[in-house]
């Protein structure tokens, strides 16, 4: 079981986080209109899979924009799934605010059964955010095994995004 900072207190996770060569589970995330989506509707490509707590947060806000910006310049051959907490609705209303509407950038809630974050030994186990996915990103190839795994140590930093970029980049 891993565990995370919160602001410097630690935060434990429910399972094992997945390493580089395992063969990513599938999932079940609900897009915008609210349509059930999993990693075979992206098969072929490589995905780059970020978990978030919640896109009402500045850091996941911030990180899901230059996710976005990033996405935009990428191949078609990668896309990029944001999956949170967060109600459809509410990612719907944040991407059409902010104006993210790459369509290598996909976001999914996983309200209904955090499969997501508990498939990935993301899922955050104790304390304010309980519930919640902790900041994640994976690199999958075109066969969904997990090519980069960063588990960022404290909740509130953002990721590597120029490892993330590249670890995709090798995989087109």
């Amino acid at each position: 079981m891993a565990s995370v900072t919160l602001k410097g207190s630690p935060v434990q996770l429910e399972g094992k986080l997945l390493e580089v060569g395992t063969k990513a589970p599938d999932f079940t995330g609900i897009g915008k209109d609210l349509s059930p989506k999993s990693l075979k509707d992206y098969s072929g490509k490589v995905k780059i899979l970020v978990g978030v707590p919640s896109l009402d947060t500045s850091v996941c806000a911030m990180e899901t924009k230059k996710f976005h910006e990033r996405a935009a310049k990428l191949e078609n051959g990668i896309v990029t799934l944001v999956v949170s907490g967060d109600l459809p609705f509410a990612m719907n209303r944040f991407c059409t605010m902010e104006g993210l509407d790459s369509p290598n950038l996909v976001t999914l809630s996983q309200f209904r059964d955090f499969s997501f974050s508990k498939a990935y030994g993301i899922h955050i186990a104790d304390g304010g955010l309980k519930g919640l996915s902790a900041r994640a990103v994976f690199v999958l190839d075109k066969n969904d095994v997990i090519q980069y795994s960063e588990l960022v140590p404290e909740i509130a930093s953002e990721p590597n995004y120029e490892a993330v970029i590249a670890a995709a980049k090798k995989l087109v």
